[in-house]
């Protein structure tokens, strides 16, 4: 694969280090997660040129722009690479068009230059009759495309998104998200996605890195990432129960001595994942076919989607997704003893060994 980033983001930060291998293909959209604390802002302001590395490499298009060991450092306007902050920070005083104009100007473009190139990109953007507005008058929606255009238009090596969906409203960020997606897929050059949202990471990369703790936890594409996670985190994300533990034929025996009872056959260390809506609750223990049944208190009930997410705590911890219907008629509510039963076909077990270490507590 040919790499228009490679680099080694290494970042020291008080007691917080970021150590992070990253690469991104021309016209591929990596998205970067990880919770809060991770490193996903540390990275971008690595990569942008706000915070200079302490070790490693960044070079973009094959010319070194931070290599500490060498003493290269390229500073943040002389970098090939375009930004989209979370609040868009565009000029207030500015209309849309002189925002958009704004980068090419300062590339070197006359005037009438930059707003030729301007307008065309609002053009793209489908923003034309929105060209004199300044940002107040703009929706959310639309100041988020301006921002794209403004951040394209001075035609980036790199482009760098900082949550750009964050700040929309559910209804907006459906629509936006999409027209998003189709100028993504027309950029030639690599774009890295930070975010917290899985959602907006799995219709818009076409490849997902996973930091934890200043270091990669998993990395691969949606299908590989959703099918096997391989931490508490990425399980979360992508909505699944997840325990390792060491198996022998159809069991496995987690740290805490609970057994699972898995469809497959394996041997040695392994996870075991489970969706929500594979756990069914019952008042009392349950007869019949359930190979996993153990007791449990609820510890929580919220809304997500259609059904509720039941929390619960026990011999494991564990989530279930059941129906509006379901919880009235069991008369779910905090605190109440039920018994969890999951059967053993509707659980997934895979190895547990990963290139990065990765562990589930």
């Amino acid at each position: 694969m040919t790499r228009l980033l490679d680099a080694h983001l290494v970042v020291d930060r008080g007691g917080f280090r970021l150590d992070l291998p990253l690469t991104v293909a021309p016209g591929e959209v990596v998205a970067l997660l990880g919770p809060n604390g991770a490193g996903k802002t540390t990275a971008l302001r690595a990569l942008a040129g706000l915070h200079p590395l302490c070790a490693g490499h960044l070079t973009l298009a094959g010319r070194d722009l931070d290599r500490p060991g060498h003493r290269i450092w390229v500073p943040t306007e002389r970098r090939p690479i375009g930004v989209v902050f979370q609040d868009y920070l565009l000029f207030p005083h500015l209309s849309a068009l002189d925002n958009v104009a704004f980068g090419p100007r300062r590339h070197g473009l006359d005037r009438q230059q930059a707003r030729q190139r301007a307008a065309g990109w609002l053009a793209r953007m489908g923003l034309t009759e929105q060209a004199r507005r300044k940002p107040r008058e703009l929706s959310g929606g639309q100041a988020q495309r301006v921002a794209l255009a403004r951040a394209l238009a001075v035609e980036p090596a790199l482009l760098l998104l900082d949550e750009p969906l964050a700040a929309l409203d559910a209804r907006t960020r459906l629509d936006t998200r999409a027209q998003l997606h189709k100028h993504l897929a027309a950029h030639p050059g690599a774009t890295l996605l930070v975010t917290h949202d899985p959602l907006d990471a799995l219709v818009l990369a076409d490849r997902l890195v996973i930091i934890e703790d200043g270091r990669v936890v998993q990395e691969g594409n949606a299908t590989t990432i959703t099918a096997e996670p391989r931490t508490d985190y990425v399980a979360r994300l992508v909505g699944l129960n997840l325990y390792r533990g060491h198996a022998t034929g159809h069991q496995v025996r987690l740290a805490d001595g609970h057994v699972l009872t898995i469809g497959e056959r394996h041997e040695g260390e392994v996870f075991v994942a489970f969706a929500p809506a594979a756990v069914a609750l019952h008042p009392r223990q349950p007869d019949g076919s359930p190979r996993n049944t153990w007791p449990a208190t609820i510890t929580g009930i919220q809304r997500h989607g259609d059904n509720l997410r039941i929390q619960l705590t026990g011999p494991i911890e564990v989530a279930a997704d059941v129906t509006p219907a379901a919880a009235a008629h069991l008369e779910l509510v905090p605190g109440q003893p039920v018994w969890v039963a999951v059967k053993a076909t509707e659980t997934r077990a895979y190895p547990a060994a990963t290139a990065t270490g990765a562990t589930v507590d």
